[in-house]
């Protein structure tokens, strides 16, 4: 079995040699002839009976010398067996051989990344009041929301909401992504820090189909807030770029909507009724 090793040996070499520059294939054919005929001679009179040893000149793969090494292994393996006597014959190599093929397989690893966005739904014109049946208005001069009790007559200064919903990517909150812009404008509602706190703003946006879909890292959350309705007629509004704070109004009349936490002292629940999908 020495000679098998050697054999190995030498297919291991042809191997090597072929991956190290190509240098046998830029020798000469006497050279390759001659290389051919010195193998030959070297080891064809050590064969076992009914064995020839053939050169063969191509480019052998890691694969090839693999299955040759574990078919000498069983040959050797074998030695119980007159594998090596006249009765040996091609097919009985060939079988050996089939035994032992290596397999190639190539994986190919795919991260699929689940995409985490808000996506636009669909519209409705609503208005809004607070716990105490104020209504909302838009205060004169500035940027900004009241809670106001309106009196008789004063049901015009009322401010209608285009509320648009969203999907939600965290589906556990139990709560309906929602945006909230004041109707006829492109003024929405948005909550961003200004100092140490979030803070409510009316802020501009031209470019309505920017809020079609974005993602949950995006600054345009900012302009949605989670509403989760209690009972039958309440429901609350949360940050969805700062949860834990809320839109609120104040305890006293003729007051700015602001946000809060829930350990605040101001009202935190609206009743928000629909009135036609936008």
């Amino acid at each position: 079995m020495k000679d098998v090793r050697r054999i190995v040996l030498i297919i291991v070499g042809i191997f090597a040699s072929t991956r190290s520059g190509d240098a046998l294939l830029h020798r000469s054919f006497l050279n390759q002839k001659k290389m051919a005929c010195n193998v030959s001679e070297m080891w064809s009179p050590k064969m076992p009976e009914g064995l020839e040893l053939e050169y063969v000149h191509h480019p052998l793969t890691m694969k090839r010398v693999v299955n040759l090494i574990i078919a000498m292994e069983r040959l050797k393996a074998g030695g119980s067996e007159p594998v090596l006597s006249t009765e040996f014959r091609d097919e009985h190599l060939l079988s050996i051989m089939l035994e032992s093929i290596v397999e190639e397989h190539i994986v190919y690893e795919s991260h699929s990344v689940p995409t985490e966005e808000f996506n636009w739904i669909e519209d409705a014109e609503c208005t809004m009041t607070d716990s105490q049946k104020r209504s909302l208005i838009r205060a004169d001069n500035v940027m900004e929301l009241w809670a106001v009790m309106l009196q008789g007559g004063s049901e015009g200064r009322k401010v209608h909401l285009n509320m648009s919903t969203y999907t939600d990517p965290t589906p556990s909150n139990q709560a309906i992504p929602v945006a909230l812009r004041i109707k006829d404008t492109d003024l929405y509602l948005s909550c961003h820090k200004s100092g140490d706190e979030p803070t409510l703003h009316l802020e501009a946006v031209k470019d309505k189909d920017s809020l079609s879909h974005f993602s949950t890292d995006s600054e345009l959350v900012r302009f949605l807030f989670y509403r989760r309705d209690t009972g039958l007629t309440f429901s609350t509004l949360m940050s969805a770029r700062y949860p834990s704070w809320y839109i609120s109004t104040a305890q006293g009349d003729n007051k700015p909507v602001e946000m809060c936490t829930e350990s605040a002292s101001r009202y935190r629940t609206f009743t928000i009724q629909h009135l036609t999908q936008a």
